[in-house]
């Protein structure tokens, strides 16, 4: 490395740095108050980093932070691909893996077309849908970062991942008793939560209030929709693609390299080529990067934005979990008989 790339590396640290520290101060507050209240980490990370919006103007907090939105975003969804496995999908048999393919793609198809209907982009739809019917607020940041440039588009994600967050821990309160309700065996009550509730940790602790069996069950389904996460940002990718490429007018790759990661992880992970220990830091490190890009984003937002979305996208994405909800108990009827 030359004298004049070390220099030019260390003016662009020292630029990047005071955004890079604010998000991380953030990320850390709302991980300590997630721990200690129980209440969804992502929503308390994009709840203080909107308190602090000052930070994104004006200051020298600003080319960090619009860094730690892009950039470090792409890397906490890249690491995702350490969370499953190839023989944890085999472990449940190929009757849950099928659930898994239908519903997310049934769901996000359905959630485009009713978006369109409501006077939304389809891409909305897709945004939505895709945070419903996957894993939440990352699936949401990482269909985010593959989609086409828009000025509405933060302003969307953002939204999405309070309604997906808000949402998802009110049915990790609602569907256990749903479950008992309908009186559930162990198994198919885990399959029922980890197919339908968006966020992985209100799966878990949705599934583990039944039962160990349940709880195991809910977490190999909830991963299942974890890996589709990759099929979906590349169909995300080639509409971008065919919409002319980002705001800037550049095509993007076919699949985002933050996408070829997470794939490669996945499979030397399936693999058992990655020891545990670096396996364990990796999916801590993935949780910390997208708990700080989702406080990043939340620094860019103007809350007076978010104030004029109207009851139309509220409706929506309740209208998605309740379907996704009604679809996974229909087909898991249908596979019962």
């Amino acid at each position: 490395m030359s004298a004049l790339s070390i220099s030019l590396w260390g003016v662009r640290s020292r630029e990047l740095f005071p955004g890079v520290l604010a998000s991380a101060v953030v990320a850390a507050a709302a991980t300590f108050l997630s721990e200690h209240y129980g209440a969804p980490v992502m929503l308390l990370a994009l709840l203080l980093g909107m308190a602090m919006n000052f930070l994104s103007t004006d200051t020298p907090c600003v080319a960090g932070i619009d860094f730690v939105a892009r950039q470090i975003l792409r890397w906490g969804v890249a690491l995702l691909g350490l969370r499953i496995t190839f023989d944890q999908v085999a472990a449940l048999g190929w009757g849950p893996v099928l659930m898994v393919v239908v519903t997310v793609t049934v769901t996000i198809s359905v959630s485009m077309v009713v978006a369109k209907w409501m006077g939304f982009q389809s891409l909305f739809g897709l945004l939505s849908g895709g945070a419903t019917a996957i894993c939440g607020a990352s699936a949401a940041m990482a269909l985010s970062a593959a989609l086409p440039g828009h000025p509405l588009k933060e302003r969307a994600t953002l939204f999405t991942v309070i309604g997906v967050s808000a949402l998802s821990t009110l049915c990790m309160v609602l569907y256990p008793v749903v479950a008992r309700w309908l009186g559930m065996a162990p198994v198919d009550a885990g399959v029922f939560i980890g197919a339908t509730i968006h966020d992985v940790a209100q799966v878990v602790g949705a599934g583990y209030s039944l039962s160990q069996e349940a709880g195991d069950a809910a977490t190999l389904v909830k991963l299942m929709r974890v890996a589709m996460l990759l099929p979906v940002i590349l169909f995300a990718t080639l509409v971008t693609r065919l919409r002319g490429g980002t705001d800037t007018g550049e095509r993007p790759p076919l699949l985002p390299w933050f996408a070829v990661a997470f794939a490669a992880l996945l499979a030397v992970n399936s693999l058992g080529w990655i020891p545990a220990p670096v396996r364990s830091l990796g999916t801590g490190a993935s949780q910390w990067f997208l708990v700080a890009s989702i406080a990043a984003i939340g620094m860019k937002t103007q809350i007076r934005q978010l104030a004029t979305v109207g009851i139309r996208p509220v409706l929506l994405m309740v209208g998605e979990t309740l379907f996704l909800a009604a679809l996974v108990l229909a087909i898991g009827h249908r596979m019962a008989t």
